[in-house]
């Protein structure tokens, strides 16, 4: 399959930001996602936050891991940097990267089954460090890439395209974010533009571990009635799960709701999702109530969405270790190895 490139000029007449950039300017490559992934409108969600935020491109690191989520960095801010890690390991090259260079705003993009299975050490460790990046998971329940097997965020009692029951607990990124150490914990859905962005806009301007959750349904593999019968009524029933070489397109599903509110969306395949956005009574500096709001309402089967726990104190990973105000990619040599007197000096003390 052949795939046009997007032009590189664009009318004059796009509306520019505070630093001179059209929204145009923030956009990457044409996507090779299934049509109506909303994992495309998460990309969408960035380029607009990033645009409004006026951050020039070149100051972002966006960083990725293996998996359809691991790709969409290729699909926004294209003149930025870019790494793409191995499965699961987009935590700790980012946190040597913001070692490096402290100075850059750091993105780093993955899913449930990048960092709920391969990569949860990874997950952990860089949530209790706190370090300061925007760590977004576009959590979609299976692996896509592989053809639809159950991640570990996939609900128990769950039905696969197959039929298959999801006997395993789902792991909650949301309720291990809190309990790492997080200080800026959030969930949205993909569709809810509206409130994706400035959760985004929020965590890129936190300083310290943000951690948002996405629920961004798998059009092609998690897009069933979860009624599956018999294998003549997955012929007869077929959702393209059979031509892994084409899928049908769909429209992106969106939603638009109040706070406190809750509301059911219909997916593609039929079913059903329940979110429910915070009410503006919720206090999100209080870090064991939010936990016990978020379970309450999960026994519901409601996932709930928005800021669900922020720090305004927090400080990251840099200040935990006291390193230098100067990027160390920065400093020379001398600065770097101080000799041999500076190592005893550093070994005498911890003796």
């Amino acid at each position: 399959m052949t795939y046009l490139a997007k032009p590189k000029l664009h009318h004059p007449g796009l509306t520019k930001n505070a630093v001179g950039y059209t929204r145009r300017d923030y956009e990457g490559k044409i996507s090779t996602l299934c049509a109506g992934c909303g994992h495309d409108s998460i990309s969408a969600a960035i380029v607009q936050a990033c645009w409004e935020l006026d951050i020039q491109p070149h100051r972002v690191a966006k960083l990725s891991g293996i998996g359809c989520s691991s790709k969409t960095p290729d699909y926004f801010l294209g003149n930025s940097h870019g790494f793409n890690s191995v499965h699961g390991r987009m935590p700790s090259v980012l946190t040597g990267a913001n070692l490096a260079n402290r100075e850059l705003i750091y993105l780093g993009v993955s899913g449930d089954g990048d960092s709920a299975s391969i990569g949860l050490g990874q997950f952990a460790h860089s949530m209790r460090r706190g370090v300061n990046m925007v760590y977004i998971v576009e959590n979609n329940g299976v692996y896509g890439l592989t053809k639809g097997q159950f991640s570990a965020t996939a609900d128990k009692g769950s039905k696969s395209k197959r039929g298959v029951i999801n006997s395993d607990e789902p792991l909650d990124m949301i309720g291990m974010a809190l309990l790492l150490g997080a200080t800026y914990v959030a969930r949205s859905f993909s569709g809810d533009k509206s409130q994706l962005v400035p959760l985004i806009k929020g965590a890129i301007e936190h300083k310290g571990a943000a951690f948002i959750d996405v629920v961004s349904p798998c059009i092609a593999f998690n897009n069933h009635a979860g009624s599956t019968k018999s294998y003549e009524y997955v012929r007869q029933h077929n959702e393209a799960v059979n031509r892994m070489d084409f899928i049908e397109g769909r429209e992106e599903i969106t939603a638009d709701y109040a706070p406190g509110e809750v509301i059911t969306v219909e997916q593609h395949d039929g079913r059903f999702l329940r979110l429910k956005k915070l009410s503006a009574e919720h206090d999100p500096t209080d870090r064991v109530r939010t936990m016990n709001y978020v379970q309450e309402h999960a026994s519901r089967g409601e996932v709930v969405t928005g800021l669900l726990y922020i720090d305004p104190k927090a400080i990251d990973m840099h200040e935990h270790l006291n390193t230098v105000d100067t990027p160390l990619n920065q400093l020379d040599v001398e600065q770097l190895c101080p000799g041999a007197s500076a190592l005893e000096k550093i070994n005498a003390s911890l003796r």
